[in-house]
């Protein structure tokens, strides 16, 4: 079952790669779908890399059940929302085909 009431506007989008006119890879992001979500703020955190701090926020996202979105979702995807860029962690089916519950991790400084 869905936590939460649906009511926040997502997109997600799916990573795709091509080689320019040099062989050299160009990553482009299609558009899989806008869906509504229920969203929940998990953790927040810092780490440190090359030489800096990095604040991160994970949240779960909740969509409707959606055999195509189902197919097409994997770590390879990422998710706007809130005027930030969330790359997703992990995608797990809710129930019996219910919903679909997708955790997502953002830079706290992008947005």
């Amino acid at each position: 079952m869905i936590s939460g009431p649906r009511d926040r506007r997502i997109t997600i989008q799916q990573r795709q790669v091509t080689l320019d006119s040099f062989g050299g890879s160009v990553v482009t992001w299609n558009n899989l779908g806008t869906r509504w979500a229920a969203s929940k703020p998990v953790k927040d955190g810092e780490r440190f890399g090359n030489a800096e701090a990095i604040a991160t926020i994970t949240h779960r996202f909740q969509i409707l059940w959606d055999m195509n979105m189902w197919d097409q979702l994997d770590p390879k995807c990422r998710i706007t929302f809130d005027g930030r860029t969330y790359d997703v962690v992990a995608v797990k089916e809710i129930g019996r085909r219910e919903g679909i519950e997708i955790s997502a991790t953002a830079r706290a400084e992008n947005g």
